[in-house]
């Protein structure tokens, strides 16, 4: 049979051609047997990539092997063409421990650093910004190396998208954006997906080099991303590479296909990607039939083999220990003291940018990022002067971009480099939630892959801000495994921390108060140190009333001990939220039988009422009196002053404890 797609072997040997077939047969191979696995109930769902193989195989083969892939849940052909090992991917589908997750996700949603392969999360734009992460790592190194990532037409209408090509093009950036663009997201048509006709069109826009290919045609593919990385190598610059392609099953097998019309399904048939690149073959003499049955024969074998001992493999079994220490990155901190006894009194503003400071001088890789940071100093001019001694390519000014500073974060992190990340104000976190909650803090715990990066997050009210620079939401984020947090609330603590959690490899959200930037100061050391994360502080020691809080609320708790000269408070600065420190807790409760907790976040939800209920069941035979709470309003934060001041929780303070002494 005559293909139907127009192949050019130009600059292709006989033996090339066929290594490309072996390459492009094997996911389909691979897939039509976990069509029955899936009917048999062996494998619990399956996402198809028939008819969009040759994408997948062209553009693996086209890329060096140290060089990242960044697949979606369509993209078989990537691990495959990576070679890894077939009873792992199948040990991987079905959960077993030798899989890539051990168990704890499934499918595609998996990274290998050995095969430099970073795979997805469900939500589908997020690794577009981790592979800009990847690719400003190579060229900081000067590491003449391209990244490839994947998304798909409906997955390009996400805010990811955009973020992640803007910042490619204004860093030059050399990440090839592959769009598989196959005419669907589920079962929403283009038409109801975007307004424009190609995405080839979106590349002036974003200043990016754009080119349309036929997806279904291997040699093409390979050609043209071959071509592309080779020029990105030597002059990086981000590129969009739209495949025109189709899905010839459902999005996934139990939504079927029975919402694409039957003609189009008949044209898209003719241009199978296997049968017209094996035709192509046969017609040219490069492949004879029984090559062909041979190669087939001899994958379909390596299919069982990787299936037998894939199934060979016991389901794991639940190691609650070993759960909830994969969460994290292993790291033990080792508190570094100051190397010199002289100090310096500084604000808490000054504090923060001497502990950032002289982790950049420690750590060479670091990376520091975020709007206005640069010539400007930050809003708040924590790192002022940082550009003139650093320079551009570590005190890096972006766009206004959240959710595509954390994903790079990542990125950074998988090449080995940390970094430290401002938000001008902790709101804004909001736009990037779904980075922090889903792909740094899950990193770890799903594939071994920590996310060394430090979210600076300015935060609190107190300043006439208003709802939206104002939110304590600390609170958020306090759910979320795999997550560290910390507050301090003086200048010794804020450096100190800050150094703290820049060594961390995990995760680290770092809140500092906004009203204490110029209001609070210390004689902090002048050399470098850290403060023990986990560790809380005594802040005073008394036996009637144990106070704990944090941030601003240490303020306040110290202010209003002062109001009852005759009664002796613990006051207990809890200094990090996660892990928070359960010991320095309890042992303030068996000291004094009552216990006021105190937080600037509004009270339902909030961080004291997980603290409560902690001491109601591990401290309950030593209390005298109810726990009580003191919180803001649970409203928004108001802007005017008499406002604000009615809904921060100073105002009810001593009234509360005077409750609770009455008790």
């Amino acid at each position: 049979m005559a293909p139907k797609i127009k192949f050019k072997k130009a600059g292709y040997t006989p033996k090339k051609l066929l290594s490309i077939y072996k390459a492009l047969i094997t996911p389909r191979l691979i897939e039509e047997k976990m069509l029955i696995l899936l009917r048999q109930g062996k494998i619990s769902k399956w996402f198809s990539g028939i008819g969009q193989e040759a994408i997948s195989v062209g553009a693996t083969l086209a890329l060096k092997a140290d060089e990242y892939i960044l697949p979606m849940h369509r993209n078989l052909g990537v691990f495959t063409t990576r070679n890894i090992p077939l009873n792992k991917l199948f040990a991987q589908f079905q959960g077993k421990l030798s899989g890539f997750t051990q168990g704890r996700d499934r499918s595609f949603h998996f990274g290998t650093n050995e095969h430099h392969i970073v795979g997805m999360i469900s939500h589908l734009g997020p690794q577009l910004a981790v592979a800009d992460g990847i690719a400003l790592a190579d060229l900081l190194s000067k590491e003449k190396k391209t990244t490839l990532v994947f998304t798909g037409d409906g997955g390009a209408s996400e805010g990811d998208f955009h973020e992640a090509l803007n910042v490619a093009a204004v860093w030059n950036l050399p990440v090839i954006f592959m769009i598989e663009n196959n005419g669907y997201g589920l079962s929403t048509p283009s038409s109801q997906q975007f307004k424009f006709k190609n995405f080839i069109d979106k590349g002036p826009g974003y200043g990016i080099e754009a080119h349309q290919i036929d997806g279904n045609n291997v040699l093409e593919v390979h050609a043209t991303i071959e071509r592309l990385a080779r020029q990105l190598r030597r002059s990086p610059r981000p590129v969009i590479v739209e495949a025109m392609t189709f899905r010839m099953r459902g999005h996934e097998e139990a939504s079927g296909t029975k919402y694409v019309p039957k003609d189009l399904m008949e044209f898209w048939a003719t241009k199978d990607p296997i049968e017209n690149y094996e035709n192509y073959l046969l017609s040219q003499g490069i492949l004879t039939d029984e090559v062909r049955d041979q190669y087939k024969q001899q994958i379909k074998q390596q299919i069982e083999e990787g299936l037998e001992l894939a199934y060979a493999e016991p389901i794991p079994k639940a190691n609650t220990t070993k759960e909830l220490k994969d969460v994290y990155a292993p790291y033990t901190q080792t508190v570094v003291a100051p190397s010199s006894p002289a100090t310096t009194e500084k604000r808490m503003v000054d504090a923060i940018s001497d502990g950032l400071r002289q982790s950049m001088e420690k750590y060479e890789d670091l990376i520091f990022m975020g709007q206005d940071i640069a010539d400007y100093g930050g809003v708040f001019k924590v790192s002022e002067g940082f550009l003139q001694q650093f320079g551009p390519e570590r005190v890096r000014n972006t766009p206004i971009c959240e959710s595509a500073l954390f994903g790079m974060g990542l990125g950074l992190s998988i090449k080995g480099r940390k970094s430290v990340v401002e938000m001008q104000f902790a709101d804004f976190v909001t736009s990037g939630f779904n980075q922090v909650v889903n792909n740094l803090a899950k990193a770890h715990y799903r594939w071994g892959q920590n996310a060394d990066v430090v979210v600076r997050m300015p935060t609190g009210a107190g300043v006439a801000a208003g709802p939206y620079h104002s939110q304590s939401n600390e609170a958020w984020f306090f759910h979320t495994p795999g997550l560290v947090l910390v507050y301090p609330s003086n200048p010794y603590d804020a450096k100190g921390l800050l150094t703290a959690a820049i060594e961390n490899p995990n995760p680290v959200l770092y809140f500092e108060h906004k009203r204490m930037y110029r209001s609070v100061s210390d004689s902090i050391p002048n050399s470098y140190y850290t403060v023990e994360i986990g560790k809380a502080a005594q802040v005073t020691e008394g036996n009637d009333v144990s106070i704990i809080t944090y941030g601003m609320g240490v303020h306040w708790a110290k202010e209003a001990a002062n109001q009852f000269p005759e009664v002796t408070f613990d006051i207990i600065d809890l200094r990090t939220l996660i892990p928070w420190d359960k010991q320095a807790v309890e042992a303030s409760i068996k000291r004094t039988g009552r216990v006021l907790i105190l937080h600037e976040d509004t009270l339902t939800g909030g961080i004291g009422a997980e603290i409560s209920a902690y001491i109601s069941e591990h401290c309950f035979m030593h209390l005298d009196a109810p726990i009580m709470r003191v919180a803001s309003l649970d409203t928004p934060v108001p802007f005017v002053s008499s406002l604000e001041n009615n809904f921060l929780p100073n105002a009810r303070l001593k009234e509360k404890l005077q409750s609770l002494l009455d008790f």
